[in-house]
């Protein structure tokens, strides 16, 4: 997939991208630091303000993307899907399970409407609406159940006997309305 967030940056910018995103997979957000950044790049970090406007407009960048991925993960899921609800949970668990910091980046805190690449938010969303039949406030109430079980679950919330699989298949079975 080509990214259009990162097809709007320099080079060097989506060097800086790219590095600091695998610095935030496998150390977390707390190490998305410039100077941790420059260290990396084996650059000043003050050299890569010439390169990124700032740490807001790295972190919106890295969010541009993570949402570009979710909308080709979340339009893969209900291709062909007998179940798009079903499916497009299963999805959004798995993008937050295989990248829980960039996931937590994507969700910890207000999102920055106005930084990240446009359109790359309601890409995300679309097959969630489409599979409500358009019905967004059904769409966010989906979502919103999505995002608590994944965050709970990514913080190790539940007791050590719950089971998640289970937990995760009678909340879809809730908004499918079937017992």
């Amino acid at each position: 997939m080509t990214s259009q967030a990162l097809s709007q940056l320099t080079p060097r910018a989506r060097e800086i991208v790219r590095t600091a995103r695998e610095l935030l997979e496998r150390e977390g957000p707390d190490a998305l630091s410039m100077r941790r950044l420059g260290a990396h790049l084996g650059i000043r970090a003050s050299s890569i303000y010439e390169h990124v406007r700032d740490k807001q407009a790295l972190e919106a960048a890295l969010i541009s993307v993570g949402f570009e991925e979710q909308a080709e993960l979340f339009t893969r899921a209900v291709e062909r899907s007998d179940d798009p609800i079903a499916s497009l949970t299963a999805a959004y668990r798995d993008f937050a399970c295989r990248q829980p910091n960039l996931y937590r980046l994507m969700t910890e805190r207000p999102l920055r409407r106005d930084l990240i690449t446009p359109g790359v938010e309601e890409a995300a969303a679309m097959p969630l609406v489409n599979a409500t039949g358009g019905d967004l406030e059904r769409a966010r109430a989906i979502w919103a159940f999505a995002h608590g079980m994944a965050i709970l679950e990514l913080n190790h919330r539940f007791p050590p006997h719950a089971d998640v699989d289970t937990t995760w298949r009678n909340g879809v079975d809730a908004f499918r309305g079937t017992p």
